[in-house]
Order: C-alpha cells, then structure tokens, then sequence
C-alpha cells in the first residue's frame, strides 16, 4: 500500500473513531510500526492529528470535521465571508457552489432573482429550491451523506459557462496550494474550475497554512481568496507576496 493510501485510512479512522493505534494500523496495513510512526508524523506535520503515546489523536478541537458534513466553527466569520461573496454576484449570473459550510451561508443569504446556480451539496439544494427564479442545475451522481459525487456527469459539467465559481477547501498552503480528503471531492472541483470564468475561494483563517491530503488546485488557480478579519497580517502579506489577491470580510 502507498503511503499517500495509508494516510488516508488514518485520516479516515480517525474521523470515525477519534484515535488510532500504530500497533493496530501495523497489523492492517502490513508494514512496520516504525513506518506507522513515520506515517503519524508525517501527518502531524500537517497538522492534521496529534500523535501519543502508541498512536494519534484528532486535535482537541476537531480539525478533522468531515468537509462532506456541515462544520459549525468558526461560523460568525463564514457568515461574513458569505456576505462579501454575495457582492460579486449578479442578477442573471451562471455560479457554481462548491460543497462547504460557506457556500452553504451563500445559499441562504442569496437573493430570490434571475440566477443559474451549478453545485452538487444536497443542502445548498435544498436552501434554493424555494427561490423559484433561481435555475438549478444538479450534475448527477450517487449519494454520499449530502453530497452528490461520481464521474460520469464530469463531461457533462465541462461543457457548461459558469461566470463564477465559490470554491471550499479543507486547507491553503503556500507549498500544498488547495487542499481535501478526498480525491473524488477534487476531481470534482477541479472539473469545476476548468469551466469557470472567475474563482472565488471562500476560507477561514484558520485555513491558512495547512495542507490536508490532496491537492486539487495551485494558489495560481483562484482569482482571489475571501477570509475573515481574524486573520493575521503576517500571514496575508505572505501569501500577498506570493501573488494571491485576498479580501478579508
């Protein structure tokens, strides 16, 4: 098994579970414990657990919520983030939601009026369903918790003209770039950033300067970046530096 495979079994028990153990993950994965020790490390690294004695552990905080499931931290300042977000859409306009607790303030805040809205997360769906000028359009696929995923509506999104696109992402990194969990969530977005005109990134600060396990897109890749005002200045200035336009809410 690779490493970038064993990784994400951790990361998935310990979404489960809260804790894992290098004796246990040794025997699963057919490699040493000391390997195990490397992998945990590796991903501390991260930030992604924080390893003990005999195994690892979630942060005490719970850092490793599910991106699929709706994440109420930090929630004042994905509010205001959806409030900005809301300034660059217009009347007639075709968007794409990305799945995320974020785009999710965006569906609930957005206007009943001539819109096109692409996205795939059951619960911004639902949130538009009652705004009757609003056209949905809902890519198909099986579903996982409340999402939507599967390759075989891929083509299809690639045809289509989205003017904007509001982009989620588990964690931003200078070296990592856009990161998530889950490689069939990235093919999903980065399906969603080949069709899209402008790329909006909606993160936290607390976002910043984490890498999850999958990169789906480089910093390049998004015309900006909207954050919240808890973010330090140092860390803007870095990723200003780097070329990244970033607005805070």
């Amino acid at each position: 098994m690779l490493a970038a495979d064993r990784h994400r079994h951790i990361v998935e028990e310990l979404e489960r579970k809260g804790s894992v153990k290098v004796s246990e993950l040794s025997e699963r994965f057919k490699v040493t414990e000391k390997t195990v020790r490397e992998d945990l490390e590796k991903l501390e690294e991260k930030g992604l657990l924080r390893r003990i004695h005999g195994g690892a552990v979630l942060e005490s905080e719970g850092e490793l919520l599910p991106l699929q499931l709706p994440n109420v931290k930090h929630q004042k300042e994905k509010a205001a983030i959806a409030e900005m977000a809301l300034a660059h859409i217009e009347p007639n306009d075709i968007i794409a939601l990305d799945a995320g607790s974020t785009t999710l303030e965006i569906a609930r805040r957005l206007r009943n009026m001539p819109l096109t809205v692409l996205t795939n997360d059951l619960l911004i769906i639902r949130e538009l369903t009652a705004k009757e000028q609003i056209r949905l359009v809902v890519p198909g696929g099986y579903r996982h918790h409340n999402l939507l995923i599967g390759t075989d509506s891929h083509d299809w999104i690639r045809k289509l003209n989205v003017h904007k696109l509001f982009l989620s992402a588990t964690g931003i990194h200078p070296e990592y770039g856009l990161t998530i969990f889950t490689e069939e969530l990235a093919a999903l977005k980065r399906v969603y950033l080949e069709c899209a005109k402008e790329v909006y990134c909606l993160a936290d600060h607390s976002k910043f300067d984490r890498g999850a396990l999958i990169t789906f897109a480089s910093l390049e890749d998004v015309d900006c970046i909207i954050t919240d005002q808890a973010i330090d200045q140092a860390v803007v200035d870095k990723y200003e530096s780097a070329g990244v336009r970033i607005l805070r809410a």
